[in-house]
């Protein structure tokens, strides 16, 4: 079945980096696709006229504002069609946006002399909140390298349409935010913390010592348990409902201790069966 892959997310999110992966992949394509173009795109692909299996397009705020109103009715009428359709929606806070505008000194596609820069990323999230609310896969790039972020693309959006679902464990701090991202979340503040025994406060989950004595807490391998269980019940579940990318989210208080650790474990048990599974802290990574 031909494929197409809508990338779409707000100016400086990296988007460009994610088409470039894709074009080296073998993908046809198209940056800044005019919104009203889409159904004709949909049709001469849906023919087969084109010869293209795999096709990404970029469609974001340089669009007229009357056509990004209008994707969503055009996404839901492509499902009619003979055609694979996925939704890639990138973004980042707000405050690392206005940082790498400001070190490009590139211009927003929405600031104009009467409107900041502020206000041109905060109205361009109001444009793009319709697409986002299809997306499916997101991404926020707000704590990634470019490294990382290509890393992540070729991981979840790649490879995971060559081997099937596509799994993320990622470990958070609460206190920096609930990645925006993720789809499935659990909070692990309530277990034991070894932030409070002063010879493991420098240590992360990765370190044999940590890992040591939260192996040895009940609530801690019960936690585990319960979230283990859970997983292998309804992951093939999301796997049947054509959902092929699936970030679980851990965040305890700094996101150093008890989410790396149940991360690591997870990924260890789930990467036994499904081929692309990945563990990334968010923290350690800061």
């Amino acid at each position: 079945m031909i494929k197409l892959t809508i990338i779409s997310g707000r100016s400086g999110s990296g988007k460009s980096t994610v088409l470039h992966i894709l074009e080296d992949r073998g993908y046809y394509c198209i940056d800044n696709l005019p919104a009203s173009l889409l159904p004709s795109l949909a049709d001469r692909l849906s023919s087969g006229a084109t010869g293209i299996p795999n096709i990404a397009v970029s469609i974001d705020a340089r669009n007229i504002s009357a056509d990004l109103e209008k994707v969503p009715s055009i996404i839901n009428a492509l499902e009619e069609k003979d055609l694979l359709t996925e939704i890639i929606f990138l973004d980042a806070n707000s405050q690392t946006l206005l940082k790498r505008f400001s070190e490009s000194r590139r211009k927003h596609p929405l600031s104009t002399e009467s409107v900041s820069l502020k206000e041109a990323i905060d109205k361009e999230s109001e444009l793009l909140e319709p697409i986002a609310l299809m997306a499916s896969l997101s991404i926020d790039s707000s704590s990634m390298s470019l490294h990382q972020l290509r890393d992540t693309v070729k991981n979840r959006l790649v490879e995971s349409s060559e081997t099937g679902l596509a799994l993320a464990f990622q470990s958070f701090g609460y206190k920096n935010g609930v990645p925006v991202d993720a789809d499935i979340v659990y909070d692990v503040r309530c277990l034991p913390n070894p932030y409070w025994d002063t010879a493991l406060r420098s240590l992360t989950g990765l370190d044999k010592p940590v890992i040591d004595f939260l192996d040895e807490q009940p609530e801690v391998l019960d936690m585990y348990g319960d979230i283990k269980d859970y997983l292998q019940k309804w992951l093939p579940m999301f796997e049947q409902n054509n959902q092929s990318y699936i970030t679980v989210a851990l965040g305890c208080t700094g996101g150093q201790h008890r989410s790396v650790y149940l991360c690591e474990k997870l990924s260890e048990d789930f990467s036994a069966t499904i081929s692309n599974v990945q563990a990334r802290h968010r923290e350690l990574s800061l």
